[in-house]
Order: C-alpha cells, then structure tokens, then sequence
C-alpha cells in the first residue's frame, strides 16, 4: 500500500493543479484523483496462491480503483494528516469480500451485482438508479464457469462447485438501470460526482462490463477509471453516452453511491 497516496489525500488533493479536478465537491472523486496515471493490471489479485486482503495501490484494475477510492474516502484522517490504514483496509475487505470475511477464492465478490448487493447490506454504498429509473433488467451470470480457463483458480473442483452456486443464486436477481438510449451526453441531474457508474451488458453470463465513477465536466458527464485500453487510471475523453455507443454489448449503466458516514 502506498503511504505517499495516504498523506496525499490529505493534503495534496486542495493542490491538484487541473482545475476541473478542484471543481468536484464529491469526497470520493477527490480521493480518486490520487490514483491518476496509476498503470492499469489485469488480475492483481489472483497473483497469491492463497487468498488473502491484497492492497496494491500501484497496480489497478477497475474493481480495484473503486474499492480503493472508496475506502480512501470512507477512511478517517490521523494526527499525522495520513489516512487511517486499517480503517482503509477494513473498507477494502467489506468492499470485496462476502459479509467481510475472507474464505477462499469464492468468497470473493466476482460478479458486481453479488458486490453490489454486499456492499448496500454493509451499508457503505445505496443503488440511486433503484430509486431514480424505472427500467430493470434480470441479472443472468455464468461466464465464469463456462470460461474456466480464464480462472486458474477453477481448475480446483470444489472452487468450481461453489462458483457454479454463487451463479446460481444471483441468477433472475432484478437490478435497476438506465438504458443507454436514456442517457444523455451531460448526463442527469441525479448522478453526482463520485457516483459509481457500473455498465451492464448483453455479453453471455456477464453481469457488469465495466465500472468506475462519474465525473462532470463542462457540462459533460465523463468517467474516472483504470482503462485496460490506456493502460492506466484516467478520466474518459468521450461522454460515458459516447461510451456506451462505442461498445455495442453495453446496455447501459447502474449507479449507485458511497452512503455518508
């Protein structure tokens, strides 16, 4: 884990030179601004053989950009202007584990809408779109073990086992969401800065495609993310809508918000 992130959050965000960051009331986007320029790295956390909390803040994925910004936030500061580390990591495991407790690869929320769920239950986060958009979609999963191949882990028997449960029992779950024809380039007025922007998708067996947070500038609603196309953690270029039409199989997006404590 990063200290230098810890004390900068701090500090350093009121300092951040573009001035469309400093234009953000949201804590979570403040926090996340930190994380600029990090590389993006596909699967770091399937690098131990055993499961345990990994905290890499050098390295990042999507997922993993969004538990630590959110963590970050959540985190309270210390007498020395850092972040208070293991409230950070304990935000992190109730994020990214089931009930918060670590069990093995499976008891890790791989599917974003079981994530999701857990997340409203430990009260860190509420689904906006549930109150603020009629449309729903029936969640169906099972890429996972269909593509066992992508997953080491899997190879296991018992882990396959209990992932095919896992699938099951987020199958028919009803989400709500706004389709893509309903999202406008700037946005609407609901989504907040900081708000987490998941992208659904019509990809068999994926729930989510992608995430990250809402960012509005100019006018413009755009997304803070670790891109696996830019290789790094960035504000988009294009409108989340100019997104969603750039990738066919993305229907549209969820969103959902850090709960204040």
């Amino acid at each position: 884990m990063n200290l230098k992130r810890l004390l900068f959050s701090v500090v350093g965000a009121a300092l951040f030179s573009a001035q469309a960051y400093a234009q953000s009331s949201s804590d979570v986007l403040t926090n996340a601004v930190t994380y600029l320029d990090v590389p993006y790295v596909a699967g770091v956390l399937d690098q131990n053989s055993t499961e345990e909390l990994v905290l890499n803040t050098d390295e990042l994925d999507c997922t993993t950009f969004v538990e630590y910004s959110i963590a970050l936030a959540l985190a309270p500061i210390k007498e020395n202007n850092y972040k208070d580390e293991e409230v950070f990591a304990d935000y992190v495991q109730k994020l990214r584990y089931r009930d918060g407790k670590i069990d093995g690869y499976t008891s890790r929320l791989h599917y974003m809408t079981e994530w999701a769920q857990n997340a409203i239950k430990e009260g860190i986060l509420e689904d906006v779109a549930a109150e603020k958009s009629k449309h729903t979609m029936q969640v169906q999963t099972g890429y996972m073990t269909s593509h066992p191949n992508l997953y080491p882990q899997l190879a296991n028997a018992q882990n396959m086992e209990k992932m095919r449960a896992i699938e099951q029992s987020i199958n028919g779950t009803t989400v709500h969401y706004v389709p893509a024809s309903d999202l406008p380039n700037d946005g609407l007025k609901w989504i907040l800065d900081g708000d987490i922007i998941m992208f659904t998708t019509n990809e068999a067996g994926l729930d989510i495609a992608h995430m990250g947070l809402a960012f509005n500038i100019s006018g413009k609603l755009t997304l803070m993310h670790a891109s696996s196309t830019e290789k790094k953690v960035v504000v988009s270029k294009v409108t989340i809508k100019k997104m969603l039409e750039d990738n066919p199989k993305w229907t549209g997006i969820r969103v959902l918000r850090v709960v204040k404590h």
